[in-house]
């Protein structure tokens, strides 16, 4: 039996953000075959309307988005004060050239998986941010 990544073995309430149809596909697959609810917005600002009226255990949001950006998000959520300001959210991205993972801490992050998302890898991240202290960026990829 495969271990659940939450400290006391419920499953968990995860929203993923992406604009791409197939990577929310492949998340909510994932997310499924562990037992958790996933939840999927296809941009920033649905995320964030989906944030202000449900509650979720994590987000897992792409970096790279038109209109709103994952790292948008993020800063908007840390500074809101709102209900959810401190989930614990994996930044996700295929791009891993243009910041190195530490980065992703500062600016939010609990932690960092690279795209093409490895089930190993998304599993490991979230295990991480929901047992860990806060600021726990750890590279998985």
């Amino acid at each position: 039996m495969t271990e659940r990544p939450d400290a006391d073995g419920r499953p968990l309430k995860v929203l993923y953000v992406d604009d791409d149809p197939m990577n929310l596909r492949v998340v909510q697959e994932i997310l499924g075959a562990f037992g958790h609810l996933g939840a999927m917005a296809n941009s920033g600002e649905e995320a964030l309307e989906r944030l202000s009226i449900e509650a979720f255990d994590i987000m897992l949001i792409d970096i790279h988005m038109p209109v709103m950006s994952g790292v948008e998000v993020v800063r908007f959520l840390r500074t809101s004060g709102g209900r959810q300001c401190d989930i614990p959210t994996i930044a996700l991205t295929a791009d891993v050239y243009s910041r190195r993972p530490a980065e992703y801490l500062a600016l939010g992050f609990n932690d960092f998986v690279s795209k093409p998302i490895l089930v190993a890898d998304l599993m490991s991240a979230i295990k991480r941010s929901i047992k860990a202290q806060p600021q726990t960026l750890r590279w998985a990829g």
